[in-house]
């Protein structure tokens, strides 16, 4: 009995000890914005509750296992809901689903679905505003982002000094219509205020027809400034699918609303066969608590038939207000001009809205 004793008191001190080298952190955002839309419908306007004014709502699970050595294990969970409904925001649960390893030496790699290497520089390198990365409701720049997530992917991430380099691979798998095969690169700079980053992403559907994007762009702070630019260019192969074409375009729509179709674009506007986007902004932080921020995107495309060039002009401008570390409520106002191709599922070429919301993060 006393021997038993002894082994489970052992047993339970491993265990404790393995416990105590691992964590799993548990991570949220809750966002809802009133929004006001001109020209939702034909000669309409639209007031609605969106499910996310500045972030997407969401849970995530975050685990870190430090194994000894300079070496890491982790992993990453995380799901997308609408915080009006409380039902799912997309067909994949999991958004984010990756393992990984982190070694000090050699660097990071991951495996599953996650964000890509276009997203990452947007985000993190020329993010549009200093306190969010881009306005969930209005982001036109991640309609250059070529999904913004692949899946069935290896990243690897290597930092030295301010250099961080980033290289990413997906199978595809063969999924028809689907453009989820990817190759390509980042390579960042930081050094004090300023950063700078530069990337080449090739996705490619199952037919073997490829869309290929180079972006670059930086950023500079100064005391309560902060001010961005970058240029991306992205062209389609004859062969890409209209669908293909059609998700992508779709992605320029930015505040969708809520009886718009699956696609908040015309069909007409993803004849395309070369996009090019040019995006500056600033925000001037007051005070502690409050942030003023402005952001303008151009965009010219084009098409793959005929000889209609398109554009498209947007700016957004955002007042935010924090409470605490955690909890901040938000005032903004955007407008989008089309012309060409380029027109909302209704046919309408111009569109203003505002938001008032509240965001709780933890």
């Amino acid at each position: 009995m006393k021997k038993a004793s002894l082994a489970l008191a052992a047993f339970a001190a491993c265990t404790s000890t393995a416990w105590a080298q691992s964590s799993v952190t548990l991570y949220g955002v809750v966002d809802a914005a009133v929004r006001y839309t001109t020209n939702a419908n034909p000669g309409q306007s639209q007031k609605q509750l969106v499910p996310g004014g500045m972030s997407e709502s969401r849970l995530g699970i975050d685990v870190t296992e430090d194994m000894g050595g300079g070496l890491k294990a982790l992993a990453n969970m995380e799901h997308r809901l609408n915080s009006d409904t409380g039902t799912v925001a997309a067909t994949d649960f999991w958004r984010q689903a990756w393992v990984g390893l982190q070694s000090s030496d050699l660097g990071q790699i991951r495996l599953g679905r996650q964000y890509n290497i276009l997203f990452d520089a947007y985000t993190s390198t020329f993010a549009s505003f200093r306190y969010s990365p881009y306005i969930e409701a209005y982001k036109p720049e991640l309609g250059m982002a070529l999904g913004a997530r692949q899946s069935n992917m290896v990243k690897y991430l290597a930092d030295v000094g301010g250099l961080r380099v980033e290289l990413q691979v997906s199978a595809g798998e063969g999924v028809a219509g689907v453009p989820d095969k990817s190759m390509g690169g980042l390579v960042r700079y930081v050094s004090g205020p300023f950063a700078a980053a530069g990337v080449y992403l090739q996705v490619e559907e199952s037919s073997g027809a490829k869309i290929k994007e180079a972006l670059i762009g930086a950023s500079y702070t100064d005391g309560p400034w902060y001010v961005h630019a970058a240029y991306a260019d992205n062209k389609f192969d004859a062969a890409v699918s209209a669908t293909t074409r059609a998700t992508y375009t779709g992605g320029l729509a930015p505040a969708k609303i809520a009886t718009a179709p699956a696609l908040p674009l015309t069909a007409a506007s993803a004849n395309v066969s070369k996009r090019t986007m040019f995006l500056a902004g600033a925000t001037y932080q007051l005070t502690t608590q409050f942030n003023l921020g402005a952001n303008y995107w151009h965009v010219t495309q084009d098409p793959l038939l005929g000889t209609t060039n398109s554009k498209a002009d947007y700016f957004a401008a955002v007042a935010d207000y924090a409470f605490s570390k955690r909890t901040d409520a938000y005032l903004e106002v955007d407008y989008t001009k089309f012309t060409g191709n380029l027109a909302f599922a209704n046919f309408a070429q111009k569109r203003g809205g505002a938001m008032l919301g509240l965001r709780h993060r933890f």
